[in-house]
């Protein structure tokens, strides 16, 4: 890949990681600005607070594909190395934190992160799945399980798979995924953060706003 197809490439996957999929869902299906309600955050968990359980399974499921598809831009020029999913992926995390549709605003990451790992290790991607829905079952937070997710992820990657590169960007986006949930730390400690319930397919809030 030269350094001309890395840079088209990079930003393909901004452009595809910008689609801000809750705030589309929330304007064409419900009638309301996600970005005026909740936390203002594009992403699944203030989805899953402002427009209920379906709406944020399908912007779950939207954004994991949305960086799957930015990483895999790297692609599009002829078979490349894994390493360049990678980075180039990084465009897609971007674009969905800074999205170009809405002002530049966007949302925590978490999930279009996970699209990129889907494509740069597919059974990694598997393993923090599970410990994102394990941690939800348990703690009914999403904010809970997106932590500890790229927690665990970033010490699988530095203790077990010796990957430099996946650890480096692992631990910086947990830095920055904890900088952006510290509202919701705060509320963890207080006992107020909000809890989601799919078996009964609503969301609970206690007192957070």
């Amino acid at each position: 890949m030269t350094i001309t197809h890395f840079i088209i490439s990079f930003i393909l996957a901004y452009v595809f990681g910008s689609m801000p999929f809750g705030y589309w869902i929330g304007r064409l299906f419900f009638k309301k600005n996600i970005l005026q309600l909740g936390s203002g955050n594009i992403g699944t968990t203030n989805t899953f607070r402002v427009l209920g359980t379906k709406a944020g399974v399908a912007v779950l499921i939207l954004d994991i594909l949305k960086g799957s598809v930015g990483a895999s831009m790297s692609m599009i020029w002829g078979p490349a190395p894994a390493w360049t999913h990678m980075v180039v992926g990084l465009g897609a995390i971007l674009g969905h934190t800074f999205s170009m549709w809405i002002g530049f605003k966007g949302g925590k990451a978490v999930a279009t992160s996970m699209g990129v790992l889907l494509t740069y290790n597919p059974l990694l991607f598997v393993v923090a799945f599970a410990i994102f829905l394990t941690v939800i079952l348990l703690t009914s937070m999403v904010s809970m399980a997106s932590m500890i997710g790229f927690t665990l992820v970033s010490l699988i990657s530095i203790f077990w798979l010796h990957d430099w590169l996946l650890s480096v960007i692992a631990v910086a986006l947990t830095i920055f995924v904890f900088y952006r949930h510290r509202e919701n730390i705060v509320r963890i400690k207080n006992g107020t953060e909000s809890l989601v319930h799919f078996g009964f397919g609503y969301w609970r809030q206690q007192n957070n706003k």
